[in-house]
């Protein structure tokens, strides 16, 4: 059994299987949380400088911010694209 691996963009990757939740990061609620996950550290950047779009939110209690909108990320976890950037790890 593999780990299905989601591409949030620019080549970064996420276990499929552990993400609870993708967001907008407009209101407040998110904001603060993505606020308060940066001051413990266990917020993750992947966003390469660019505007973040999506808040991903982690059983392991990390918040990882992509620059791709929740609907690409969702349509990535439906397996909407080709697979060329879902992976299997054996």
């Amino acid at each position: 059994m593999g780990v299905k691996l989601l591409n949030i963009g620019f080549g970064s990757l996420v276990a499929a299987n552990r993400i609870l939740a993708v967001v907008s990061p407009e209101s407040a609620p998110i904001k603060r949380l993505v606020q308060d996950s940066r001051e413990r550290g266990s917020a993750i950047d992947a966003t390469f400088g660019r505007r973040t779009k999506a808040v991903l939110v982690m059983d392991t209690d990390h918040v990882v911010l992509s620059a791709l909108t929740p609907q690409v990320l969702a349509q990535r976890l439906g397996g909407g694209e080709d697979g060329s950037s879902e992976e299997e790890l054996l």
